[in-house]
């Protein structure tokens, strides 16, 4: 570790004493992927009961019958305009035709390449769709793409792929633009949905990542969605997001996070989320047993494959936020640093903010900053909490 970094860990009173450095953290190491819409917090359990029973099948929808619940629902924060769900009473497309049956893998992949408001029938009862390829945006296809599954739908990765895909930068998809790393569109939106079982491992791609959902440019928004039992590589010094799996959004603009859950994440880093050089406001969600399961911290220690932290949030990068209000995020793990949260600000301008919000029971196995139970901070200051409770 660099002679800086230790200084700043000091200074934050660090709990253990030889921490490892932070890979990308390291204020003289580039990050390890190119940085560049849209209560009470300790409420009642919310259980994610429907998607990922529905394991059989060959990409046709399997009827999976269960109330459909996500998010925090004693959660207080404030939603923002731009945060709340998208109007999808006049959809471009839907998908299926009223049955269970029509409803396929096929189907989902046609309707995310051509864009627009998507919605779902298929049929009066909750269904599961197993995906059979990886849904992905076409980025001169939009500018919007909506997903929205009124809370019967289950789109699930089968525990062999990964379920959803965005790049701005990847030429097969299209380039629109001469920047991609830093354009407004597409903007995408996942509403309403359960992703359950989604996996990426072993595909590297920009860093590797977002079992569920890969994004790389644009907007991401996710509005009132469960993520179940997700998974990306288990080893990885900066690889991360079982569930999510987010870089180079527009002018930094943040990516919300509204009234979803986040439950059963495994991944190296980041079980629920990981980004780099991302702003995020998460807002009256709930994350729950999520692991990172990696070793050896970032940089990966000598003779370590690397990765161990952020046992629900990752975030590395230089300058963004992070704002989590209405929120609980209980009984996560780290088999290194951050067991609720790891975030590591290169240059020192990063800012974390937590409001009306509980983390308990989110051990760091291996380190965590003095006095915030389950948090790993490096940033332009400690951590802001107002109304919060760490234990």
């Amino acid at each position: 570790m660099r002679v800086q970094s230790l200084v700043a860990l000091l200074a934050l009173g660090v709990v253990t004493a030889a921490l490892p450095g932070c890979g990308s953290s390291d204020p003289a190491r580039p990050s390890a992927a190119p940085v560049a819409d849209t209560g009470s917090p300790a409420g009642p359990t919310v259980t994610p009961t429907a998607g990922p029973s529905a394991r059989t099948g060959l990409g046709a929808a399997q009827p999976s019958a269960s109330p459909f619940r996500a998010g925090n629902p004693s959660g207080g924060a404030a939603v923002p305009a731009e945060a709340r769900a998208v109007d999808t009473s006049r959809p471009t497309r839907t998908v299926g035709t009223g049955t269970a049956a029509s409803c396929t893998s096929e189907a989902v992949v046609r309707a995310v390449a051509a864009g627009g408001i998507i919605t779902f029938d298929c049929g009066p009862t909750p269904v599961t769709i197993r995906m059979k390829a990886t849904a992905k945006v076409v980025n001169s296809h939009g500018p919007r793409i909506v997903l929205d599954g009124g809370g019967k739908v289950t789109l699930s990765g089968g525990g062999k792929r990964r379920i959803l895909y965005l790049n701005t930068c990847d030429q097969a998809q299209g380039w629109t633009t001469s920047h991609c790393q830093n354009q407004d569109h597409p903007q995408l939106t996942v509403q309403n949905l359960t992703f359950a079982e989604g996996d990426s491992t072993g595909d590297r791609t920009e860093g590797g990542g977002g079992g569920a959902i890969f994004v790389r440019g644009g907007r991401f928004k996710v509005v009132n969605s469960r993520f179940v039992d997700n998974r990306c590589d288990r080893t990885g010094p900066d690889l991360g997001g079982a569930a999510l799996r987010v870089l180079s959004q527009y002018e930094n603009k943040p990516v919300y996070v509204v009234n979803s859950t986040f439950t059963g994440g495994l991944c190296a880093n980041g079980a629920a989320t990981s980004s780099i050089g991302v702003s995020w406001t998460v807002l009256n969600s709930v994350f729950r047993d999520n692991r990172a399961v990696g070793t050896g911290a970032n940089p990966a220690r000598a003779g370590t494959a690397g990765g161990g932290s952020g046992g629900a949030i990752y975030c590395d990068g230089n300058e963004f936020t992070v704002r989590i209000a209405g929120t609980i995020i209980e009984g996560n793990r780290a088999s290194e640093g951050g067991g609720a949260i790891f975030f590591v600000s290169n240059n020192r301008t990063g800012t974390l903010r937590i409001e009306d919000s509980t983390l308990r029971r989110n051990p760091s196995q291996g380190f965590e900053t003095n006095g915030f139970p389950g948090i790993f901070f490096l940033g332009a200051r400690p951590p802001t909490l107002v109304a919060a409770t760490l234990r």
